[in-house]
């Protein structure tokens, strides 16, 4: 199957087991083989209640004067905006966030399928383990720091890449 020429992979990280509670999120725009924009945000989530800090760092003091998730749709919305799929790490996950914090603030559900790199490393490698440090170790792929948004994001868009052309991205943005 040729791979679509533009997706976008996404990832979120979240202060608490509820999905609406989006603290970050890192968005890797691929057109054409290329990686063409990335760019993370810090989240407000409609809570304080962070317990997941010793997975990714994140505290309420780093995001409780950043905007929440539906002041910052218009910005994340332009990134994704044309994209055939969103491509995640455990696309379950991300999928369910992304559709609970849109609803939570009112925002329109991206009508974007998502694709798996769990699932896709699976199936292209026959790899097991699958956690996201186990198939960048394996493909080579940097992941210059796991659970972080940006991080994570950029190694999905490679690991797609990489599944479809056997190649990495060639960066040309780094917003």
């Amino acid at each position: 199957m040729p791979l679509a020429m533009t997706f976008v992979a996404i990832d979120f990280e979240t202060a608490n087991p509820t999905r609406q509670s989006a603290c970050a999120v890192g968005l890797v725009r691929v057109e054409n083989k290329k990686i063409v924009h990335q760019e993370s945000f810090f989240i407000k989530p409609p809570s304080n209640y962070f317990a997941f800090t010793s997975i990714h760092g994140i505290t309420w003091a780093d995001v409780r004067k950043e905007r929440t998730f539906g002041e910052l749709y218009t910005d994340l919305s332009r990134i994704w905006d044309g994209a055939k799929f969103f491509v995640a790490h455990n696309a379950s996950f991300d999928a369910s966030v992304l559709r609970a914090c849109s609803q939570t603030y009112g925002c329109p559900v991206p009508e974007i399928p998502f694709q798996c790199t769990v699932k896709i490393a699976r199936a292209t490698w026959n790899l097991y383990p699958t956690k996201l440090p186990d198939v960048c170790r394996y493909l080579g792929v940097e992941l210059e720091r796991h659970h972080e948004a940006l991080s994570d994001a950029r190694a999905c868009a490679e690991i797609m890449l990489r599944a479809h052309y056997g190649t990495s991205a060639q960066r040309e943005a780094h917003s």
